[in-house]
C-alpha cells in the first residue's frame, strides 16, 4: 500500500517530522520514475532496432519483388519496365546547388529602391564633439492594407432652362466599390482560389463594410471586358502560332455533364465549357466570339464533298458570297429557300460548312 505523504500545499506549517516524511516520499518517487524513464528507453531503442530492421526487410522484399515482375514480363515478352530518372528536384534542394554555388554572386530586390514611397529620417543622441557623417540607409519593403472611403462631392447647378446638371464621376467609378477592390476579389478569388465566405472575412478584417452578396457580385458581373480579352487572345494565338494542340475531358456544371475544351499553342492556351461534344460546337469556339455564318464556294465545296443533295445545294448557292450576321439570320435565309430548319441531321452539315469548316479541316491537315 503506498504511503500518504503529507500535503505540500501546507509545507510551512509542517513539523520536522512529517517534513522528513515528506522529503524521504519525494526522493522515493524520484528513483521510482528514474528507474521507469530508463525501462522506457531501453525499450525505445529495441523498438527502434526492430523498426529499422522491418524497414531493410521492407526494402529487400521491394527489390526482390521488382525482379520477379521484371523476370514474367520478359517472359510473357511484355515491353520492358520505363527508365526513370532521378528528379532534379532533390539535387535542387541539396546544399551548394544553388546560383552561389555555380559561381554567380546573390542577387537581392535591388531594382526598387528608385521607388521609395517614404523616408523616416532616424537620429541618435551624440555625444557633444562629434562629426556628422551623414545617413545610412536601411531599405525596409512592407506591405499596407487598409480600407478607405471616398465622398465624391460631385456638384449641381441648376440652369436657366430648369435642367440640374450633375458632375460625372470619375472613369471606373460606377458603383460603391472602387476598381481596386474589385481587382483584389478577383486576384484572390481566381488564382488565390479564396472562396466568397472567406474573402468576405477577409475584407471586414481589413475594415471595408461588404456582404458576401456584394463580393459574388463584384465576381460575377460586367465580366464582358474580360471575355473580349479572352476572345481576343484566342484569335490572336490562332492567327500567330506555328501549330494547335487540343483536347478535351468531361466536367460538371451546373448539375449537369458539360465538356471542357482546351486550345493552345506555344504562348497561349483557352479553355471553354459547353454542353455539346459536337463538330458544330468545336468549330464555335474555334471562331473565338465571331458569330457570322458565310455561305461561300468553299463551303459549296465542302457540303459536295460530304455528299450533300444536290437540289438543297442549288437553292444556296449565291454569287457573290452570302454573309450573315448571327445564327437567327442565317436561319432565317435557310426558311425562306424552303429549309426544313428542325431537321437536325439536315441542318448539321450545313452550320458546319457555314461556320468555317473547309478552312478549319485544312488548317488542322496542314499540321506545322
Amino acid at each position: 500500500m503506498k504511503k500518504r505523504l503529507p500535503s505540500v500545499e501546507h509545507v510551512e506549517t509542517l513539523s520536522l517530522l512529517a517534513m522528513r516524511r515528506l522529503v524521504g516520499g519525494l526522493v522515493e518517487e524520484l528513483h521510482a520514475l528514474k528507474a521507469e524513464v530508463a525501462t522506457l528507453r531501453s525499450e525505445n531503442e529495441a523498438l527502434r532496432e526492430d523498426n529499422a530492421h522491418l524497414r531493410l526487410d521492407n526494402s529487400r522484399l521491394k527489390a526482390e519483388n521488382q525482379q520477379l515482375r521484371d523476370e514474367i514480363a520478359r517472359l510473357k515478352n511484355l515491353p520492358p519496365r520505363p527508365p526513370f530518372r532521378p528528379s532534379g528536384m532533390e539535387k535542387a534542394t541539396e546544399l551548394g546547388n544553388g546560383d552561389h554555388a555555380a559561381g554567380k554572386s546573390p542577387r537581392g530586390p535591388k531594382r526598387d529602391r528608385n521607388r521609395i514611397t517614404r523616408t523616416v529620417t532616424l537620429r541618435v543622441d551624440a555625444p557633444e564633439g562629434s562629426r556628422f557623417k551623414g545617413y545610412k540607409s536601411f531599405f525596409v519593403r512592407n506591405l499596407v492594407l487598409g480600407a478607405e472611403l471616398v465622398n465624391y462631392r460631385r456638384e449641381r447647378w441648376l440652369t436657366p432652362e430648369g435642367e440640374v446638371i450633375v458632375a460625372p464621376l470619375p472613369e471606373g467609378v460606377s458603383s460603391g466599390f472602387g476598381r481596386n477592390l474589385r481587382r483584389a476579389c478577383l486576384a484572390l478569388h481566381t488564382q488565390g482560389q479564396v472562396t466568397t465566405p472567406r474573402l468576405t472575412a477577409i475584407l471586414n478584417s481589413i475594415g471595408v463594410e461588404i456582404s458576401k452578396r456584394q463580393v459574388v457580385r463584384l465576381l460575377t458581373a460586367d465580366l464582358e471586358q474580360f471575355v473580349e480579352e479572352d476572345n481576343a487572345v484566342l484569335h490572336a494565338g490562332l492567327v500567330s502560332a506555328p501549330f494547335v494542340t487540343v483536347d478535351d475531358t468531361g466536367a460538371r456544371h451546373n448539375r449537369r455533364n458539360a465538356f471542357t475544351t482546351q486550345i493552345g499553342g506555344e504562348r497561349f492556351s483557352t479553355f471553354r465549357t459547353s454542353f455539346s461534344k459536337s463538330r458544330l460546337n468545336f468549330l464555335s469556339v474555334l471562331r473565338a466570339g465571331h458569330q457570322d455564318y458565310v455561305l461561300n464556294d468553299e463551303a459549296m465545296n465542302w457540303l459536295k464533298a460530304q455528299g450533300f443533295e444536290h437540289a438543297i445545294m442549288g437553292r444556296l448557292k449565291t454569287n457573290p458570297p452570302a454573309v450573315f450576321t448571327d445564327q437567327v439570320a442565317f436561319l432565317e435565309h435557310l426558311a425562306s429557300k424552303g429549309i426544313d430548319i428542325l431537321d437536325r441531321q439536315l441542318l448539321r452539315p450545313l452550320g458546319e460548312a457555314a461556320t468555317g469548316a473547309p478552312s478549319a479541316i485544312t488548317a488542322c491537315s496542314a499540321g506545322p
